[in-house]
């Protein structure tokens, strides 16, 4: 699959990735977009208590 999405390698502990990607599959989801989720949520979190953070790049606001 080809997209425009920037990659980032994510280095964590092989236990860690293990856990995500139980939860990952008990959501049925790819450890990928459970990391997404969780990304999402936490940015959510601190804009609401700082306010939006503003990238001053054009595209998606995820």
């Amino acid at each position: 699959m080809k997209d425009n999405l920037p990659r980032y390698t994510l280095r964590i502990s092989q236990n860690l990735l293990d856990k995500i990607g139980y939860i990952a599959e008990y959501e049925g989801r790819t450890k990928n977009r459970e990391i997404e989720q969780l990304i999402k949520r936490r940015v959510e979190q601190f804009e609401a208590e700082h306010g939006k953070i503003n990238t001053d790049k054009s595209g998606s606001d995820d």
